[in-house]
């Protein structure tokens, strides 16, 4: 986990200037006492605010837009979803040393996912599809962001080139062959729906031995329900993969986009996080071995 800098073009941010910040603008939250949040994420630094509320502070400028797209959209998508989502409660501005708009949530009590913590790999599997099923069923809306990835065809240069800078960290040659084996899928050619796009286990909460919650909304939109079967891979082992496509029904070709997706972030996240984010490159790490075996043994 970290709490350091991760990228080139990253804005210092630390408690003080969160305090500085929720000071000027949320005076009625001054009181609060402000402490980091160890997490292996990359886009947002986290600090609590008291027991009941997070400050949440894009990294760098690409990703502020993010936290509009929940503002935008999170009051809309959570009535329709069992598992919690979270909930902004203020909307902060850029001020003094920090450029970007940022925000407070309230605050979800769990743990990012493990082994370790859930107790029946096969039950969160069904809460998942649970999840990404009501997701889908809310519908095209006007104006909805475009969510998910570009067709794997698209990505073939890039996946490529991360898979070698990992060589010696994954089995490169068994990661191309699944990439080559994915790039066979048919091109989904129906109907946007909505989409979280990035369900990796850090965006999924555990209290008591339970899912609980889904976060991180800042890659939501519509696009290929694809995306949203990256889980099979980036969360859970061939039990749960098992449950999770039983649950969504997934056809095969679905199944091999959605494994090339997988892949692909993977891929890229490991020689760029590798240093400075180890936590997150192991979890890639663990993605990438979880398709091969997909791969060449089957679910």
């Amino acid at each position: 986990m970290t709490t350091g800098k991760m990228h080139a073009d990253e804005v210092h941010i630390d408690a003080s200037l969160v305090r500085r910040l929720v000071d000027g603008q949320f005076p009625q939250w001054a009181d609060l006492p402000v402490s980091a949040v160890r997490s292996t994420g990359t886009v947002n630094a986290i600090y609590r605010l008291g027991d009941h509320l997070y400050a949440r502070l894009p990294r760098v400028e690409g990703w502020a837009e993010d936290l509009e797209r929940e503002w935008r959209w999170l009051p809309e998508l959570a009535p329709h979803l069992s598992l919690r989502i979270p909930e902004p409660v203020g909307r902060g501005h850029p001020a003094g040393p920090y450029p970007f708009s940022w925000a407070i949530y309230g605050w979800i009590d769990g743990q990012p996912y493990s082994d370790k913590l859930v107790s029946d790999q096969r039950r969160a599997a069904g809460d998942l599809a649970r999840f990404v099923a009501e997701l889908r069923r809310i519908g095209p809306v006007a104006g909805a962001p475009r969510g998910g990835r570009r067709p794997l065809r698209e990505l073939d240069a890039a996946t490529r080139a991360a898979v070698e800078s990992a060589r010696g960290i994954i089995d490169a040659d068994a990661a191309t062959a699944a990439w080559e084996s994915a790039l066979g899928a048919p091109a989904w050619k129906g109907e946007p729906v909505w989409v979280h796009a990035d369900l990796l286990r850090p965006n999924l909460l555990v209290h008591e031995g339970r899912l609980c919650a889904v976060i991180d909304f800042g890659s939501v939109g519509v696009g290929d329900p694809a995306a949203d079967v990256i889980p099979a891979w980036s969360v859970f082992g061939r039990d749960g993969r098992e449950t999770f496509r039983e649950a969504l029904d997934v056809d095969d070709g679905a199944w091999s986009r959605a494994r090339g997706f997988a892949l692909h972030q993977a891929a890229l996240i490991i020689p760029y996080y590798v240093e400075t984010n180890p936590g997150f490159a192991a979890l890639a790490r663990r993605t990438v071995e979880e398709v091969i075996s997909d791969h060449e043994h089957g679910a």
